[in-house]
């Protein structure tokens, strides 16, 4: 397996991706006509290659490719289209085949899939579905976005526990084909209270006269349907579970949400967070590079600009201090590796502060704390850095003013930064605001602005007690 730009792909020995490989062999056999052929190579293919194959094809032959997939199949392999190529097959097929393969989806994928499709075909499609699916889907719909009951399946096994081992057994025998996991089974009571949990494996070595009640653990780990999607993921990877049930406000079991849909979280919040840290609107996830030139520029010009106003603020102190930098010219030679080494300790520290609010890590340490040690960290990385600059700027200014100046505005600057790259998103994450905003670009310009005022107005400090100003 190869893992890159957050996907998994099958490859081959010589290590070429083998959703490739198919594709090619699919468009010439398509091109050919050769449909047997194409339903052969498509047999022994794993679902999540196929539709990264039928992916790859051109959009005319992507219908005909997904109409020579076995139905059950079928309906597994669109689960892991692309959205713009779901849409796109949801256009091209025949409506009796789109409305079996909607009603065949599981009701999580179906959600995902209505998310990203506009409301008129939603509607639509909803009015179309059998009364069950219709039900469980507005149901699932009528969360807000980005929470575990938006993202969680009401296809899971319960027992009850009056229930025998072999009474269970039976039961999951009967349910697994349609439910999403057969691993974590749940015990509720007449009112659907969750009452209780207990894994396969505690099924099957149970004694078959043994009552789930007292095979069960009561102790149960759940999230409620207004979690958000981030703490679901969570409490999924501090437990080790494959699946966390999902209780609605009277703690009633409404559904579950697996592991393979809290990986699709990770990634979605990790893609959100790596844009907000370049100054880059998110949009939706991972479109970005199937998008128009015209969507990027408009994605990445609203932070860019508010840099570029912000970034006004450093030339308007430089015109501010001219006659300081009049005085003693060589003193400009040193704004960009102040402003430079400023930028990046703030980066450093608004980094690990994000990532430490992400991974809740930073919760052991308090975020005063979390400041103060920043700001020390920073003032200890400026004295390192004094041992190698300051002798130099000392040397180029032929005297201590540039050299002092240097170094008093360096050590208050990497101390300043690494202050605000630690505070500022610890502020937006008590907001309740997303501390990524608080990222890189951002930090690096407040940094600047701040960084030349220090510089310039100790410069002129200096000059005035020594007589030169």
């Amino acid at each position: 397996m190869n893992e890159a730009s957050g996907t998994v792909t099958t490859t081959l020995a010589n290590g070429t991706p083998l959703a490739d490989v198919v594709s090619q062999q699919l468009l010439r056999l398509l091109e050919a006509g050769n449909y047997d052929a194409v339903k052969l190579l498509l047999q022994p293919v794993q679902e999540v290659d196929a539709a990264e194959a039928i992916g790859l094809l051109p959009q005319t032959l992507q219908a005909l490719a997904f109409r020579l997939l076995p139905k059950d199949e079928a309906i597994e392999v669109y689960e892991y289209l692309d959205p713009s190529v779901q849409q796109s097959l949801l256009e091209r097929l025949r409506s009796s085949e789109v409305l079996e393969l909607v009603e065949e989806m599981s009701p999580d994928d179906r959600v995902r899939l209505f998310d990203e499709l506009p409301a008129k075909v939603v509607r639509r499609l909803l009015v179309e579905l059998s009364p069950a699916e219709r039900r469980v889907t507005a149901q699932l719909l009528g969360y807000e976005p980005e929470t575990a009951g938006r993202l969680m399946t009401t296809e899971f096994i319960d027992l009850k526990e009056f229930h025998s081992a072999a009474q269970a057994l039976n039961i999951v025998r009967r349910r697994a084909r349609d439910t999403e996991t057969v691993y974590s089974l749940y015990v509720t009571d007449a009112s659907r209270h969750l009452t209780g949990i207990l894994s396969l494996r505690d099924l099957v070595t149970a004694d078959p006269d043994d009552r789930i009640g007292d095979v069960m653990t009561r102790d149960v780990v759940s999230v409620s349907t207004e979690t958000n999607q981030e703490e679901v993921a969570r409490a999924i990877q501090r437990y080790d579970f494959l699946a966390v049930p999902v209780v609605d406000r009277e703690q009633r079991l409404v559904g579950i949400v697996t592991v393979d849909d809290v990986i699709d979280v990770i990634q979605q919040e990790a893609t959100r967070d790596l844009y907000a840290a370049g100054a880059v609107q998110a949009g939706d996830e991972d479109d970005y590079f199937q998008s128009n030139l015209f969507t990027v520029a408009r994605r990445r010009v609203v932070w860019l600009s508010v840099l570029v106003v912000a970034n006004g603020f450093t030339s308007e102190v430089i015109a501010m201090q001219g006659k300081v930098l009049h005085q003693v010219v060589l003193l400009a030679a040193f704004i960009p590796l102040l402003i430079g080494t400023g930028g990046n300790v703030g980066a450093q520290s608004s980094t690990v502060v994000i990532r430490g609010l992400s991974t809740q890590r930073i919760q052991s340490l308090g975020p005063w704390r979390t400041i103060v040690r920043e700001g020390i960290a920073g003032a200890l990385l400026g004295l390192l850095m004094l041992v190698v600059v300051v002798p130099w700027a000392w040397w180029r200014g032929e005297g201590p003013l540039v050299g002092l100046s240097v170094g008093i505005s360096l050590l208050a600057i990497t101390t300043l930064a690494a202050t605000a790259g630690a505070a500022l998103p610890l502020l937006f994450d008590r907001l309740k605001l997303d501390p990524a905003l608080m990222s890189a670009p951002f930090i690096t310009t407040a940094t600047d602005v701040a960084g030349v005022f220090i510089y310039l107005q100790t410069a002129s400090w200096l000059l005035s007690w020594m007589g030169q100003g």
